[in-house]
C-alpha cells in the first residue's frame, strides 16, 4: 500500500468528511428564550435528531474510507459490480442530498389535531451545527463527484519526492549510516550492496559479470532452446542492444505480468529506483527491489538513473 497514490480529490473528500464529523458535535437546535433546564441545545448525537447522524455525518466517513480503500488496495476491487471509488462517489451524493433536507428538520413533531396547542418548535431554532452540516455535506458531495472528472483533483495529493542521484548515499540503505552494514543480515528480502539488480552490482547484458542463467544458454543444465521469432509478452520484440538502467516513475504506475494478465503484479511508486532489465517496443520489463518482474506499459516521464 502506498499513500502517495491518493489524489487531491481524495484529500478533499477526507477533509470534508472529518469536518462534517466535527460539525456533528455543534448544537443543531437551540432554544430561543429562557431555558428551563441546564442545557437547551441539541446536537446531531441526540436521539431526537435520528437518523440524521448515520445518514449524514457518519456516512461521510464511510464514503471517505471507500475512496482511500480504492487507492490503497490492489486494483480491480469491486462491490456489487461497482468499483470502491464509485461507491464512495454515490455515498457522497447521498450525504449532500440528506444534508440539504436536514435544514427542514424539526425537533418535536407537530400534530394537526383540533384544539392542539401552539407549535412546540416555535422557540427551537437552527444553530451553528445545522448550517455547518449543510455546507460541509454539499462540499463533500461536490468533492466526491468531481474527484474523478476534474483534472486538478486527479493530481497526486503528495508531490513525488525527487529520487537521489544514482549512486548517492541514501539514509537507511544497505551499507550507509542507519542501515545494515556489510556482513550483517539485512531486512527480509534485502539485497547486499553490489548484488545483482542494485546499484554497483552486475547487471544483465554486461560482459564479464555474473548474472542469472539465460534460457537456451549452452552448458546450463535444464536450459531450453529459445523459440525464435514469436512476439514477446508486453508488446514488441526485445531490443538486442538494450542495456539495463535504473529509473524512477513520476507518479504511481502499475506493473503488469509478462504473461499479459490484466491484473497488475506490483505497483511502482515515486521516490524509489527500479531496474529496467529489458525493452519490448515502448514498454519496459522492470524489476522491483523484492525481485518481482513485470511490464511497465506507460514509460512517459520516467527519470533515468
Amino acid at each position: 500500500m502506498n499513500i502517495r497514490s491518493l489524489t487531491r480529490g481524495d484529500g478533499a473528500v477526507i477533509g470534508a468528511a472529518l469536518l462534517l464529523l466535527i460539525a456533528s458535535f455543534f448544537p443543531f437546535f437551540d432554544f430561543d428564550g429562557n431555558c428551563p433546564v441546564d442545557s437547551c441545545s441539541v446536537s446531531a448525537w441526540s436521539r431526537v435528531t435520528l437518523p440524521m447522524l448515520p445518514t449524514v455525518h457518519l456516512l461521510g466517513l464511510v464514503a471517505a474510507a471507500l475512496f482511500v480503500a480504492a487507492r490503497l488496495l490492489p486494483g480491480g476491487r469491486k462491490l456489487l459490480g461497482l468499483a470502491l471509488d464509485q461507491w464512495g462517489m454515490v455515498l457522497c451524493l447521498v450525504v449532500g442530498w440528506a444534508g440539504l433536507w436536514s435544514l427542514v428538520a424539526v425537533l418535536i413533531p407537530t400534530l394537526d389535531a383540533p384544539g392542539a396547542a401552539a407549535d412546540p418548535n416555535e422557540n427551537w431554532t437552527l444553530a451553528a451545527g445545522a448550517y455547518l452540516t449543510l455546507v460541509l455535506a454539499l462540499a463533500l458531495a461536490a468533492a466526491g463527484a468531481l474527484s474523478t472528472t476534474l483534472a486538478a483533483l486527479k493530481a497526486p495529493l503528495l508531490p513525488a519526492p525527487k529520487p537521489a542521484p544514482y549512486g548517492a548515499p541514501q539514509q537507511g540503505a544497505y551499507g550507509y549510516p542507519g542501515g545494515p552494514q556489510p556482513g550483517q543480515q539485512g531486512p527480509y528480502g534485502g539485497q547486499p550492496q553490489g548484488g545483482y539488480g542494485y546499484p554497483g552490482g552486475p547487471q544483465q547484458g554486461h560482459p564479464g559479470q555474473p548474472g542469472p542463467a539465460q534460457a537456451g544458454a549452452p552448458g546450463q543444465p535444464g536450459a531450453q532452446q529459445a523459440q525464435p521469432g514469436g512476439p514477446a509478452a508486453g508488446g514488441g520484440a526485445p531490443d538486442p542492444n538494450f542495456q539495463p538502467f535504473w529509473f524512477a516513475v513520476p507518479v504511481t504506475r502499475p506493473l503488469f505480468g509478462e504473461d499479459g494478465a490484466p491484473q497488475p503484479v506490483a505497483e511502482l511508486a515515486p521516490g524509489t529506483w527500479y531496474l529496467a532489465v529489458e525493452q519490448r517496443g515502448q514498454a519496459l520489463i522492470a524489476q522491483t527491489q523484492d525481485g518481482r518482474r513485470g511490464v511497465l506499459q506507460d514509460t512517459s516521464g520516467i527519470q533515468r538513473g
